[in-house]
């Protein structure tokens, strides 16, 4: 069975000035419309075809690199929607226990999720995690992932440069700013780490 793109969590203007609705239409409309179409064409008539995206990827690490690459970034892709909220919303008090455990403030906790995004060398993904009751920033490159990692994500940044280059040409800092200080889903990573178990693509 095929997979459909799953729908934005809000309208394609909803993170203006931060992401624009043109780039919203590229990067949702056409990009993760690509990796969904490659993945849907590469599972079709296998044992693949009746798999949760999570099965799909775990499966495709390390056998099958264009499989894992397309299936990773449909993913990680709706992962990166859902972590983005049109106005920042309210973290739970288990996940600001968690932030100022590891990082001593939320603010310390933003300015460290800049400073990686920042210095992420190329393409990639910058992840807030747990693993262990810990919270951490992991770094994933190119279409990497932590569906299948051990880590639990709770939210994450899109480095590569099709996610601001249209908004903020290659001012990356510019882009991590706006969506650090702005657009954060706490409720979502808070849901996250509440559940104990990785978030699942529906």
């Amino acid at each position: 069975m095929a997979f459909a793109l799953s729908p934005l969590p809000y309208e394609d203007t909803a993170l203006e000035p931060a992401i624009s609705a043109e780039t919203l239409s590229f990067h949702y409309g056409k990009h993760h419309q690509t990796y969904l179409d490659k993945m849907n064409a590469a599972i079709e008539g296998t044992p693949h075809a009746d798999a949760s995206l999570e099965a799909i990827v775990a499966a495709s690490r390390g056998t099958n690199q264009g499989l894992f690459n397309n299936s990773a970034q449909v993913w990680n892709h709706a992962f990166y929607w859902n972590s983005m909220a049109p106005a920042t919303t309210e973290a739970s008090a288990e996940l600001l226990a968690g932030i100022e455990a590891a990082f001593g403030s939320v603010d310390a906790l933003k300015q460290q999720l800049k400073d990686r995004g920042l210095g992420h060398f190329a393409s990639g993904w910058v992840w807030l995690a747990e693993k262990d009751g810990k919270l951490s920033i992991e770094e994933t490159h190119d279409a990497d992932t932590l569906a299948d990692s051990g880590f639990n994500p709770l939210l994450v940044l899109d480095v590569w440069e099709h996610a601001y280059y249209l908004d903020h040409q290659n001012k990356r800092p510019a882009y991590l700013d706006a969506v650090v200080e702005t657009k954060l889903n706490w409720a979502f990573a808070s849901e996250n780490l509440a559940r104990g178990t990785v978030w699942t693509y529906a």
